[in-house]
């Protein structure tokens, strides 16, 4: 298997341009997923959560996963990193739609929400981090994304889609990973991985400005893949292996080696400390 990297220059040409007047509204069926809340804080996790269907992720199963506050679910435990490392790097399984340091302290922050149901004729579980805050308990920027995984078991056993849903990129950093005022620092990373050489992370992962609304050419919500909606970025897994879905329109990247080179490893020891 090979591994693909997402570059500022692969976004550009690959993915749907966008104008400065464009906005998102990839996010969609909200309350389908706001069954379940994880309360208010800062790097928490829910316990294992069953997600109603099989999901073969490559070559192995799981019907449990768990929800972590700061923009990802993993398969084996709870993480509660906080700042983002490389996912081409990482030893365990991760779906991370924007993993960063979201803290919903915040006076004007809502909490995590997530739960199964029925979309399309087809069993769902979701995860909204929509209105969420940074650390520390800062509320004065808001982002809002969401995770649908879908079951295609009609397809084949244990088939499933990943689908990252975008509407409002406003930071991108905690002050615990060397961020200020949510900028700057170790920036989200975008992306998954079964932990092994199975792997795709956006290029401006862990880029500073790179997924901001401010940011028009690759800004997550300006772009799309395997969809003609701003911010959606949809992949088809099938027999265990993830593909990019074809979807609508000609947004296929290249399975090359484009991203930008060097960025996990400086952050890897950050990434592991603990908050003062």
């Amino acid at each position: 298997m090979f591994t693909i990297k997402l570059s500022r220059i692969a976004l550009a040409a690959a993915f749907a341009a966008a104008s400065a007047a464009a906005s998102a509204g990839a996010i969609h069926d909200a309350n389908l997923f706001n069954g379940n809340t994880l309360a208010a804080n800062d790097d928490g996790s829910t316990g294992a959560v069953n997600v109603g269907f099989t999901l073969n992720f490559f070559g192995v199963n799981h019907t449990q996963l768990f929800v972590n506050n700061n923009g990802n679910v993993t398969f084996n435990s709870q993480l509660s990193t906080y700042t983002p490392f490389g996912l081409t790097t990482n030893s365990f399984p991760i779906i991370a739609p924007f993993f960063a340091d979201v803290d919903t302290r915040g006076i004007n922050s809502s909490q995590v929400k997530y739960g199964q149901n029925t979309l399309g004729g087809h069993a769902v579980f979701g995860v909204n981090w929509i209105n969420v805050g940074y650390y520390p308990s800062a509320s004065d920027k808001l982002n809002s994304f969401q995770l649908i995984l879908t079951d295609r078991s009609d397809v084949g056993a244990g088939d499933f889609d990943i689908e990252f849903n975008y509407d409002q990129i406003l930071w991108e950093t905690g002050s615990a990973s060397g961020g200020s005022g949510g900028f700057g620092g170790t920036s989200a990373a975008v992306g998954y991985t079964d932990g092994g050489t199975n792997d795709v992370e956006f290029a401006g992962s862990r880029v500073n400005g790179a997924f901001l609304d401010s940011n028009l050419s690759s800004g997550l919500v300006h772009n799309a893949l395997g969809s003609n909606t701003l911010g959606q970025y949809r992949f088809n897994v099938r027999n265990g292996t993830v593909v990019v879905d074809p979807g609508p329109v000609n947004d296929l990247p290249e399975p090359t080696s484009l991203a930008l080179l060097g960025l996990g490893c400086a952050s890897l020891a950050l990434a592991r400390r603990r908050k003062a």
